[in-house]
């Protein structure tokens, strides 16, 4: 009996994301030429509003031409967070390939989402930005509002920090308490979901718990991220969620 012995080697898919507005060119020509296996289109989260949906059919159609494998992502087109999000959603399914994202297709508010996702989001998957520059433009009602490729322009993609889980766990944790939460509860709801951690005798267990609530979560919240404030009331303390926080829990959470 022969045994034979084969080295097998995992290849990353090159996987292509566009937002799409009124463009076929700009997302489908760099798709070809750069060889991707699957392209995703950031679309507006209802179709029935959505004027790009007869571009996205074209899309579709030249990109099966050249047997690439084509998913459709919603998201509300006008919402950055809701964009980041779904950005985020598409990075984690595509863990492990080479993503790139393409910042020229779509609107500016998308094109701002699809580059700070390559900030934000590098890790395990490594982003890619670039700029599809087309040969010219169009001023015709109904057809795409650029026509061909001239180049893609890779734009740098320095990474951007963003806040550590525990602080992510504790802003959901105040969001579905209605965005505001009493110093006393978050203690104990953080304490009990294991977030912080009380190395202390019965007591001082109570004082233990603050001291490890606000150095750990609260000082960094409030005075690294800005995304939480403080207010008195009384003799309660309630933490409260800013606008800056509210937009993190919405994609990070």
């Amino acid at each position: 009996m022969v045994t034979i012995h084969t080295n097998m080697s995992i290849v990353n898919l090159r996987v292509h994301v566009a937002p799409v507005g009124f463009e076929i060119d700009r997302i489908a020509i760099p798709a070809k030429q750069m060889k991707a296996d699957r392209v995703w289109l950031l679309m507006h989260e209802e179709p029935s509003k959505d004027r790009a949906q007869g571009f996205m059919e074209k899309i579709k159609a030249q990109l099966k031409k050249e047997k690439i494998e084509v998913q459709v992502s919603h998201s509300n087109r006008f919402d950055l967070f809701k964009l980041l999000r779904a950005l985020k959603n598409i990075v984690q399914k595509e863990e492990g390939n080479d993503i790139f994202v393409n910042c020229s297709s779509g609107s500016k508010i998308q094109a701002i989402a699809c580059m700070m996702a390559c900030m934000m989001f590098q890790g395990k998957t490594k982003l890619t930005p670039y700029y599809a520059e087309p040969e010219s433009y169009s001023s015709v009602k109904g057809e795409q509002l650029s026509s061909g490729l001239k180049s893609i322009v890779k734009l740098p993609a320095y990474e951007i920090h963003t806040p550590k889980p525990v602080l992510v766990q504790a802003l959901k944790i105040i969001q579905e308490n209605g965005g505001k939460i009493t110093k006393k509860e978050m203690a104990k709801i953080c304490h009990e979901k294991k977030i912080i951690v009380v190395n202390a005798k019965e007591e001082n267990f109570q004082q233990a718990r603050f001291a490890s609530l606000d150095k750990n979560i609260i000082q960094p919240l409030q005075n690294e991220w800005k995304f939480i404030e403080i207010e008195r009331i009384g003799r309660t303390r309630w933490i409260k969620t800013t606008p800056e926080g509210l937009g993190a829990v919405e994609f990070l959470g």
